[in-house]
């Protein structure tokens, strides 16, 4: 099973070729481009006229130190109720396949459209109807680019009573729907195991809801049932038996990883090649503990 880790706090802070380098150098398989990252136009290079040649460029270079690009994450959030806005974001997620595709990513994890208040009565209802559409407008550029499209499941915050309740995919039956209906080789699902956990879900529940053939890509991280933590399992409360027992059982055969990058951001530079390897380590463990 291919272990990465996503790029996102190492290359807002060192830039895009500096983050793999330190990736691959922790010993990960692969790594997970992140482009919701300075989304400016004017200052993110795969925004920029030349995004082509930054793409190969950054692919070159990758596999000039052999490692490999296995996700993508693309800009969120992915609608604004907003004909024109909403017109803009689609155009970049489109330019992330294009990219992704070029860095060599098999997947990119694209959000569910959730600009609606989805405790709202009717709401859920429709926004299935706005995200049939949108998965489905994006379903030739997956083909086109050869790169399947991620949902993920999703939560809100309820400001009257600061906490965090369900959206968009959040329940196993409504991801499980999401992903039938629409029903194309190109749309799989990624389980965001902190999303799931916050929402008052059972990690395992969805696992074994979406099984074997729809679960084919994670974003793993850990929480405290508050916040969405994004720091590394073992240090909240997810039951990580649990999660990867399921995971087992459903002869889960994607990609292991990591959206824990939060675990690093204290750290001082000195530190950040040691928590890179601790990271590493600890996903070969919990590999070893879904394969064995």
């Amino acid at each position: 099973m291919i272990l990465s880790t996503n790029t996102s706090f190492l290359a807002r802070k060192f830039g895009h070729k500096k983050a793999i380098e330190m990736i691959a150098d922790a010993g990960f398989d692969a790594y997970d481009m992140s482009f919701f990252d300075n989304q400016n136009v004017d200052e993110n290079p795969f925004y920029s006229e030349g995004y082509l040649e930054y793409a190969k460029e950054l692919r070159a270079y990758a596999d000039k130190i052999r490692i490999k690009c296995n996700q993508a994450h693309a800009p969120f959030g992915s609608s604004f109720g907003d004909p024109q806005k909403d017109a803009d974001r689609f155009d970049l997620i489109v330019r992330a396949m294009e990219c992704a595709s070029i860095l060599g990513a098999g997947d990119i994890v694209v959000h569910p459209c959730q600009h609606l208040t989805y405790a709202e009565k009717g709401n859920p209802e429709i926004l299935k109807d706005i995200n049939i559409d949108f998965y489905r407008r994006l379903l030739p550029f997956a083909e086109k680019y050869n790169i399947r499209v991620a949902c993920e499941n999703m939560w809100q915050h309820d400001s009257r009573f600061d906490k965090i309740v369900h959206s968009t995919c959040a329940s196993p039956d409504e991801f499980v729907d999401y992903i039938d209906s629409i029903g194309s080789p190109y749309l799989i699902a990624c389980l965001d195991v902190g999303h799931a956990a916050l929402v008052d879900e059972k990690v395992e529940d969805i696992i074994y809801a979406l099984g074997h053939d729809r679960l084919k890509a994670l974003h793993v991280h850990d929480v405290d049932g508050h916040s969405d933590l994004h720091t590394l399992p073992y240090l909240s409360k997810i039951d990580w038996d649990a999660v990867l027992s399921a995971l087992k059982d459903i002869d889960y055969d994607g990609d292991f990883t990591f959206e824990a990058s939060s675990f690093l951001i204290r750290m001082p530079d000195e530190l950040l090649p040691a928590g890179l390897r601790f990271m590493c380590e600890t996903g070969r463990v919990m590999i070893d503990r879904i394969e064995k």
